[in-house]
């Protein structure tokens, strides 16, 4: 077991990093079982937010407006993380979203990571669910649903419960970070070429993209330009 870590926490457009962005990092430093820092920031898209995120999170796109972009922000976020393992809820998707950035940013990001998910799938597999909402309930954590730093001071608690209740059964195991995973291929810029074939066409069918299109990369600007093609964007409430 280890007292010593960061609990971490995303809030993003969507589930899938290879097309989703990070639109908000909470991060805990917990030092031999206390809090002794905090990091918690927006970070903009690039994009307008679909509405079930808005619902969900209660982030709107003014608040994201004049946010850092992720590259401004991931640098900062690793120096305040360190050497440190990190704690957090289904952590993989956490670490997803981080390595990808951090690979578009020629970054090395590499972390050991405790999962409560894992931890109360082995020992609450009796529960009607494993959801962190639903785990605080349960133990009667308070916490704020879907906002990135709530959500990490909410894991942390969580832990210190699990800790608690199954750690002796267990004698290490899942307490302890273990290595993660995540291969990831770095994205490119979207070619000039590209950006004024883009402009081209939203002028010419009247469309208006709810993204930059400065900040597109290759892949996420080709596949615009297919869908306009295609008809599958044919207005601005089309656009993903």
């Amino acid at each position: 077991m280890t007292d010593t870590y960061i609990s971490i926490d995303l809030e993003t457009t969507g589930l899938e990093p290879k097309h989703d962005k990070i639109i908000e990092i909470g991060a805990l430093r917990v030092e031999k079982g206390q809090i002794t820092g905090s990091f918690s920031t927006f970070v903009n898209p690039g994009r307008k937010l679909d509405e079930r995120i808005t619902e969900l999170t209660g982030i709107r796109d003014e608040e994201l407006a004049q946010a850092p972009y992720i590259q401004t922000v991931l640098p900062k976020l690793i120096e305040f993380m360190g050497d440190l393992p990190i704690l957090g809820h289904s952590i993989l998707f956490d670490f997803s979203f981080l390595k990808k950035a951090a690979v578009n940013e020629r970054l090395i990001f590499e972390k050991n990571a405790i999962d409560t998910l894992k931890i109360a799938r082995k020992y609450l597999a009796e529960l009607e669910s494993r959801s962190l909402d639903y785990l605080c309930n349960h133990y009667q954590i308070p916490h704020q649903a879907h906002r990135a730093l709530e959500d990490a001071k909410a894991t942390h608690f969580l832990y210190g419960k699990l800790v608690e209740e199954f750690y002796d059964k267990e004698q290490g195991g899942l307490f302890n970070p273990l290595p993660l995973s995540y291969q990831v291929k770095r994205d490119t810029p979207a070619t000039k070429a590209q950006k004024e074939q883009l402009l081209r066409l939203l002028e010419q069918k009247n469309i208006c993209l709810p993204v930059d299109i400065e900040r597109l990369t290759r892949s996420e600007a080709s596949r615009y330009v297919d869908k306009i093609k295609s008809g599958q964007i044919s207005g601005v409430n089309d656009a993903e």
